[in-house]
């Protein structure tokens, strides 16, 4: 006899249209965020520069409610459902910053915050509906960040680059990491254009160069993006994650190009 193949939907709410289950989710509860070590972490890290905040990846987050595929169908055939799973997820990691934000008094200096809205080949989803389901909730977060005087960075892989004014519209200071090789984000474009506008943060490539290059080819890469992009520009690597493959070499000429 043949077995039974299971049919299970990707995500609790894949096959969703009525409203009335998502509200009766049991969303997570704020609640239970203990923001009681934050003072030592901060104190610890008093001479650098701190980032921190609810890293708020929302775009993924409601991605996996629906799973991937049915996330993107569902924004055309039931944009209510997204709407309302998207305002709870952003709803708790508001209110996680509110926490946070209201116990760090003072120590943190830059709200970082991400998600991968690009591949390599460009945005995962259009402009359009970017700018329907994700900018808004976005612009909620970066207007929280702003009411406790904080800078705000964005995060986001792949290439995003028609995007950009929109991240810059709504209030966002910085853009990491910038990946060199995605469509769209070529750093002499970037610079000519964004350079007095945002923060750029990456794009030392860790796809090419800090993996195959020579310390030279890093020294010199590292100093032609600071001349580049000037004042608005913060020395690190293409990715979040320095990956074992990375020579140990070339990270120390990175850093060593990067201070001087």
């Amino acid at each position: 006899m043949e077995a039974k193949r299971s049919h299970a939907a990707p995500g609790i709410f894949a096959d969703c249209t009525d409203i009335n289950e998502v509200e009766k989710h049991s969303w997570p509860d704020p609640q239970y965020i203990n923001c009681d070590l934050l003072q030592d972490v901060l104190k610890a890290n008093k001479d650098y520069a701190i980032l921190g905040g609810s890293w708020a990846p929302f775009f993924h987050e409601v991605a996996n409610y629906f799973g991937m595929e049915n996330y993107f169908i569902k924004m055309y055939s039931d944009p209510e459902i997204v709407d309302a799973v998207t305002e709870h997820v952003v709803n708790f990691h508001l209110d996680a910053n509110e926490k946070i934000f209201s116990a760090a008094k003072g120590g943190i200096d830059v709200y970082f915050f991400g998600n991968d809205f690009g591949s390599q080949k460009g945005l995962l989803i259009s402009p359009n509906m970017f700018r329907r389901f994700i900018l808004p909730h976005m612009r909620r977060l970066v207007d929280h960040a702003k009411k406790f005087g904080l800078k705000v960075m964005i995060h986001s892989c792949g290439g995003v680059s028609e995007v950009i004014p929109d991240f810059i519209d709504i209030g966002i200071d910085g853009f990491h990491p910038f990946q060199v090789e995605a469509l769209g984000m070529n750093p002499e474009k970037l610079a000519s254009e964004y350079k007095d506008k945002l923060t750029f943060m990456g794009g030392i490539s860790t796809q090419q160069l800090l993996l195959r290059g020579t310390p030279e080819q890093v020294r010199e890469n590292v100093s032609y993006m600071k001349d580049l992009f000037g004042d608005g520009y913060i020395v690190s690597p293409s990715h979040e994650a320095i990956l074992p493959n990375i020579p140990p070499e070339n990270l120390e000429a990175m850093f060593d190009e990067a201070i001087k």
